[in-house]
């Protein structure tokens, strides 16, 4: 599995987990909806910049959502 398909992967499974919208993700990234749903299909990455938020509002390390480590 590449880096983007496991990004994608984990990126909805944990929206799902948390039951949250793509809406409410898309407001804390200043992103559009579209957006969000590129990025759980797997055609579209975040960008650096986005990452640590991601990472701060799932409480998982950078390392866990780019698949180089199991450990969140």
């Amino acid at each position: 599995m590449t880096t983007k398909e496991i990004f994608s992967q984990r990126m909805r499974e944990l929206r799902k987990e948390t039951k949250e919208p793509q809406r409410i993700l898309a407001d804390i990234l200043d992103v559009s909806i579209n957006q969000i749903s590129e990025m759980e299909k797997g055609t579209r990455m975040t960008t650096l910049e986005k990452l640590p938020i991601i990472c701060r509002h799932y409480n998982v390390s950078a390392d866990y959502l780019l698949g180089l480590s199991d450990e969140r």
